[in-house]
């Protein structure tokens, strides 16, 4: 954006604020950016919902500005959240994959946010800020030793942390249902029999006087270390002592988390946060663990939605939202802090507990987490407040991004937009402050791992939007909402459709995706297709070769880096002040 546009749009905004900003108007804006986990669009009351309670986020809402077409850059954590941080998608940063895994599998492996990615943060704090993140990071934490921290929170831009750097897993709350071990048991059991034929070999070799005594102690020693660590794993399942820990900064404070109290843990480190920097410009994300399962949900809240578990977790992360934006207003911050919350994908149709589905509902919109092309994983709620600035009670209904508060923070932070290297996202304050009609995006891009799915248009002159799907999942069974025969559908191989020609809707009048048109009947279908094509052509020149973080070596566990409270592997420790209970 050249200056002269800057310097109009700022007076636009200043023009708005009138006297409402007082003595605020002489500092920058401070930054409180929410994000659920799994969340789906359904769930929320100003969304539609009529039965799960949400009266916090319903009121941010009403106080500010509902967007009705916020897309996530991808359906899964990882890849959503470091499109999120960087305002790229994540393939253009190697977080996505082209198989297999999809997210950040362990703590101790080596994959992550690269450390040449320049975060919204780092731009921040450049500019006089006090950073904070608070709650599920999951974007990686070393690189090639134990304490390099590479994709740590503090070397992304944030002054302060505290939180899981990992993500919740069934195996973080004790005697919960199996999730990881499931998955990995076998990928291990053959890892432990490959190590074992190896040590036989060796043995055979060494008794053949075929290598030196000294040689052959190292060799031995480190493949009956590893084999015996395998065979613990296996038989115990260390899982909740390795991924499930909580830390402050640099330090583990919590091995395993406890996580019947995280949800206090956090609201008072929000508050701690925000009653630190009253004085100073500040940015600040709250990550929740809500709604992931295993659906953690204090005793306070258990047992009174009308939704069971998962109804209880998001009418307890509501109270949460609440207690957040309390903090803030009860510090006299409210006019010149911008609130956002959002979803980092859409609900998660296949998990459940037994036969019943404890994941989240996704409204009219079809699909789910882990499906990059159907709405219903990819969009999400998005609600901006920030009172005199964003005008209340607004619904926008253009095509914006989670890739967008990248280019508004940095913008309204006072920080340049890095030059050497592409951003996808599109500042949002001239439609939220409706100075223009039309949001910036053109096309939005759908990945599944490295692959494209789908592709959205806005086509402006006539403001329809239309969406071709070149891939789908293949939905088990074949009339069934989700991939129910796997957690998470797939995004390549036999469980996914290729479509030739593609799928083609037209979403501003089919929002669930129910009707494709016809494309030997319907005069618009190659016309809409053949424009999509090209822009799909021009944005493939654009995307480069990078290292994939989630290959199959980058997402291994490698024992030297597994974070450890203790002695390796009687990982253990609990420096948290226990009393915190009463918060929630």
């Amino acid at each position: 954006m050249d200056l002269t546009r800057r310097h109009g749009i700022f007076l636009v905004i200043l023009h708005l604020a009138g006297d409402t900003l007082g003595m605020a108007s002489d500092r920058k804006p401070n930054f409180v950016l929410m994000i659920a986990d799994d969340l789906g669009i359904g769930d929320i009351g100003c969304y539609g919902n009529d039965t799960i309670r949400t009266p916090n986020i319903d009121r941010l809402a009403s106080d500010g500005v509902k967007l009705t077409q916020h897309i996530a850059a991808a359906p899964l954590c990882t890849p959503s959240r470091a499109a999120f941080m960087t305002g790229r998608y994540a393939l253009r940063s190697g977080m996505d994959s082209c198989g297999g895994d999809r997210v950040i599998k362990w703590l101790g492996a080596p994959g992550g946010l690269p450390p040449n990615e320049t975060t919204f943060a780092s731009i921040l704090q450049k500019q006089g800020y006090s950073t904070g993140f608070i709650g599920k990071w999951h974007l990686g934490l070393n690189c090639e030793s134990l304490n390099d921290f590479c994709h740590h929170p503090l070397s992304h831009g944030f002054d302060y942390f505290y939180g899981a750097p990992f993500t919740l897993i069934n195996e973080c709350q004790p005697g919960g249902l199996l999730e990881m071990d499931v998955a990995y048991r076998a990928q291990l059991t053959l890892l432990t029999q490959l190590m074992a034929l190896a040590v036989m070999t060796l043995a055979i070799v060494r008794y053949s006087n075929m290598l030196t005594i000294h040689r052959n102690v190292i060799v031995y020693s480190a493949l009956f270390t590893i084999l015996f660590f395998i065979t613990w794993y296996l038989k115990y399942g260390f899982l909740q002592y390795w991924n499930c820990i909580i830390m402050r900064n640099h330090e583990i404070i919590e091995q395993p988390m406890k996580v019947e109290r995280t949800a206090s843990q956090m609201v008072r480190e929000v508050q701690q946060f925000i009653n630190r920097n009253t004085k100073a410009p500040f940015l600040l994300i709250v990550s929740f663990l809500h709604v992931h399962t295993p659906l953690v949900t204090t005793k306070a809240f258990t047992g009174k939605s009308k939704h069971g578990l998962y109804g209880d977790n998001v009418e307890e992360m509501d109270f949460m939202v609440g207690s957040v934006v309390n903090a803030i207003d009860n510090n006299g911050l409210k006019n010149n802090t911008i609130i956002y919350f959002a979803s980092d994908h859409g609900g998660h149709l296949e998990v459940k507990d037994g036969k019943f589905q404890i994941g989240g509902w996704n409204g009219m919109y079809r699909g789910g987490k882990g499906m990059a092309g159907w709405e219903g994983g990819i969009r999400v709620p998005g609600i901006f407040r920030w009172p005199g600035i964003i005008p209340s009670n607004e619904i926008i209904e253009e095509p914006t991004s989670l890739m967008d508060i990248y280019p508004t923070v940095v913008y309204l932070g006072g920080g340049d937009l890095p030059k050497d290297r592409i951003i996808d996202g599109r500042n949002l304050m001239p439609l939220l402050t409706k100075s223009t009609r039309h949001s910036e995006h053109e096309f939005l891009f759908h990945y599944c791992g490295i692959h494209l799915h789908a592709v959205r248009w806005h086509e402006k002159e006539s403001g329809a939007i239309w969406k071709a799907h070149f891939v789908t999942p293949v939905f088990s069974p074949e009339d069934a909402v989700g991939c129910y025969n796997i957690l998470i559908c797939a995004c390549e191989g036999d469980n996914v459709l290729h479509h030739d020609p593609p799928l083609l809707f037209e979403l501003s009048a089919d929002p669930s995706e129910s009707n494709p048109l016809d494309p030997y009947v319907d005069p618009q279908y190659m016309i809409v297709l053949d424009r999509i094509n090209m822009a799909v052509t021009e944005h493939q020149k654009t995307i480069g070769v990078v290292p994939l973080q989630f290959s199959f070596l980058n997402n291994l566990w490698r024992p030297w880096l597994q974070p450890c409270c203790g002695t390796f592997p009687f990982c253990w420790c609990d420096k948290e002040d226990s009393n915190v209970s009463g918060i929630l």
